[in-house]
């Protein structure tokens, strides 16, 4: 299950302009895009690298904002070997003078920065979004950059349809071979990229984009995944280091393993609140009893296995997708309604609600293709960065463990575990321990009921950091800043604006 963020958002806005009103606009808008347009960065770049870290950059248009291709190397022990482009963004402060200018990644991996421009602006405070410029970026291999390409859409669709949680000797088998077919896939199609889309190359991106931005110091918000890049960015460059807040934590100490154990544990958490929570309302369609009403999620899921249910577009709702279904909503607890509807009509026998939750999800539209490549990437991302050696007689082992600790999702976890295995990419990139010594404090946001990267993680990644500072909020979902509590975000406003840096072990009720 990736750590990514999937938000549900429908908006209808309508504007009225006089003609004299737009142009003063327009005329507005142009000049904080010339203010907030870089500078040729004349620092001493790391050797072998100038070429990347003084390029000029060539702007254009991308909606209500400007974007631009930076080039860096796939390999940076070979700078003068193949290349790669980032997708990049900015949304210029809409002020004379900007605070500064904040990077931002939403997760993934494999979630795109550059379209979380518009929901970060539209999320953060007035204050934030008004004083700094703010800069997303397509992380290599990932959306508009240099993308990896593994399995065609029917492909990809049979790969993420397959039992997640196989029980039968024939199960395990398919179960392996898709795996094994995602792998293979991404050595054909991608060359050498493959081997290179670890977080310790995106962060040397990250660097090479501070630069390019003409900033000395690099301000960063990173959620989700997005915490391992600035994390993992703070290690390798810690000098640069300036406001850092990275929020939803993922503990970089971790093995795919026991990332997997506590996804599932959180997952499990996460589904026991909404449980408790929908049978408190009268329309609830899972009784009155929050445990009965968990048992039933867990039949409709397991007996998808035997018996897939039915969906408006002749498609069958299979086990997996019942799962992801399910699981998407409890990242955001605005979406449990979404889950609610989905729940009461699989009951009557149409799986039409939890496959539009899968397929959201996954990002697949209507006629069968994919808009993104992030179910690919975060299969890249995640064996690079840490290989695994799982076999099945391990799963088998540990199964037991992961089912006590979730029986609704504790047993796709566990066999979760096996997709590094036999990853046939491999990183030239040297495994590192993450301190971040050196760096100016660190903000690290966690949520006590998130489920995708528990409480127990932010707690280890800011007690990882040498200047880590722990911001806690007691709630629900994935990440804190800007999630209904108004303690964190007057901690992470007065942080980011003021160089306010909050108590550590803040606890926001």
């Amino acid at each position: 299950m990736s750590s990514r963020r999937k938000v549900f958002i429908v908006a209808i806005v309508v504007v009225l302009l006089c003609v004299a009103g737009l142009i003063v606009a327009v005329d507005a808008k142009k000049k904080s895009e010339a203010a907030a347009m870089p500078a040729p960065s004349t620092e001493v770049a790391p050797t072998g690298l100038k070429a990347f870290y003084q390029q000029k950059l060539s702007w254009d248009s991308c909606g209500d904002d400007v974007c631009t291709w930076v080039k860096v190397p796939v390999d940076y022990r070979k700078p003068q070997g193949e290349t790669l482009k980032l997708r990049v963004k900015l949304r210029a402060a809409p002020v004379d003078k900007a605070e500064g200018t904040l990077f931002i990644n939403p997760g993934g991996p494999g979630g795109s920065g550059v379209d979380y421009v518009d929901g970060f602006v539209a999320q953060a405070s007035r204050d934030v979004s008004k004083n700094y410029n703010v800069v997303g970026f397509d992380p290599r291999g990932v959306a508009k950059s240099t993308p990896i390409n593994c399995l065609s859409d029917k492909e990809f669709t049979e790969y993420v349809s397959f039992d997640p949680d196989p029980d039968s000797a024939s199960e395990v088998k398919g179960f392996l071979r898709q795996i094994d077919k995602l792998g293979q896939g991404c050595i054909k199609n991608n060359g050498d990229l493959i081997n290179h889309v670890s977080t310790i190359e995106v962060a040397r991106d990250l660097d090479v984009l501070r630069a390019l931005f003409g900033q000395s110091k690099l301000d960063y918000f990173g959620a989700s995944y997005g915490t391992q890049i600035g994390a993992t960015y703070a290690e390798l460059f810690a000098a640069n280091v300036d406001k850092m807040v990275l929020d939803g934590a993922v503990d970089p100490t971790l093995s795919d393993e026991q990332a997997g154990f506590g996804q599932a544990k959180g997952f499990q958490q996460a589904l026991e609140a909404y449980a408790k929570a929908c049978v408190a309302r009268e329309t609830c369609p899972l009784g009155k009893d929050a445990k009965v009403a968990l048992q039933r999620i867990g039949d409709l899921i397991n007996g998808l296995d035997e018996q897939p249910l039915k969906t408006s577009d002749k498609r069958t709702l299979s086990e997996a997708m019942g799962f992801y279904g399910v699981a998407v909503t409890l990242y955001n607890k605005d979406t449990w309604p979404l889950l609610t509807r989905g729940l009461e009509l699989a009951q009557k026998g149409d799986g039409s609600g939890l496959q539009m939750l899968a397929d959201a999800y996954f990002s697949r539209n209507p006629d069968g293709s994919y808009a993104d490549n992030s179910g690919e990437v975060i299969a890249a991302v995640r064996c690079l960065d840490s290989p695994g050696d799982v076999t099945v007689d391990d799963v088998l082992g540990f199964e037991p463990k992961y089912l006590k600790a979730s029986p609704i999702f504790g047993r796709t976890f566990a066999w979760s575990a096996l997709g590094c295995t036999n990853w046939p990419a491999k990183s030239t990139e040297k495994p590192i321990t993450i301190d971040a010594n050196g760096a100016k404090p660190i903000v690290v946001v966690g949520t006590t009921r998130d489920p995708a990267t528990p409480y127990v993680w932010a707690e280890a990644l800011a007690d990882q950091l040498d200047s880590g500072v722990l911001v806690s909020r007691d709630g629900d979902g994935h990440t804190g800043y800007r999630a209904g509590n108004a303690c964190v975000d007057k901690a992470i406003d007065g942080y980011l604006l003021d160089a306010k840096v909050p108590k550590d072990g803040l606890f926001c009720k």
